[in-house]
């Protein structure tokens, strides 16, 4: 499938209703876990990846994008494959693998992120970027509980035009949240990049 006729959006953006685009190329500061989301490890995860992204020279931080924390998630090789609307509940969720993303601006050199991290004690983060991709997307909101309905109308407008997916699940927390953060109105953005 050809992107020329499919339109590219701001990276921190969806509609309610799920849509096809292409997502632009993005750089983030990481760090990789595994397990369970919404264990203390996860949380700590995310809090080192913000403390890195703030250590940076101002001119590395993103506008807009302030307490924005993504993740990327995948499951082991050899686990069951799985679609968008299946996504958590074919394989046991404790197998997760994810990516802890906080996004910065792509000029950010690894020496930049090597003192921020230093000063942070973030010795595991790393530099990753995400290449443009045509993606299906929709923005959930409430609770992570409720995802299913929304995955399913995702993974049934994907497979209404004939796409897959073809890489790691992408969730953009649009709004800050912790362990005891209730989720009534928190936004999500379902991100999946997908191919016929």
């Amino acid at each position: 499938m050809t992107t020329d006729a499919v339109p590219t959006t701001p990276h921190l953006a969806a509609a309610d209703e799920p849509e096809l685009v292409v997502a632009p190329a993005t750089t983030f500061v990481s760090l990789h876990g595994s397990g369970r989301p919404g264990t203390e490890a996860f949380h700590r995860a995310k809090r080192t990846v913000r403390t890195v992204e703030r250590a940076l020279p101002p001119a590395r931080r993103v506008p807009g994008a302030g307490a924005v924390v993504e993740i990327l998630y995948r499951y082991p090789e050899g686990s069951v494959p799985v679609g968008i609307a299946d996504f958590y509940w074919v394989n046991p969720v404790d197998d997760l693998e994810y990516r802890v993303l906080a996004q910065v601006d792509p000029a950010t050199t690894d020496e930049e992120l090597a003192t921020a991290a230093d000063g942070a004690d973030g010795a595991d983060v790393e530099l990753y970027t995400l290449p443009e991709r045509l993606v299906v997307q929709v923005l959930h909101r409430g609770p992570f509980a409720d995802e299913r309905r929304t995955l399913a109308e995702l993974g049934s407008f994907a497979a209404g035009h004939g796409l897959r997916r073809v890489g790691d699940h992408h969730e953009i927390h649009l709004d800050p949240f912790t362990a005891s953060t209730p989720q009534d109105h928190l936004r999500t953005i379902l991100r999946d990049p997908v191919a016929r």
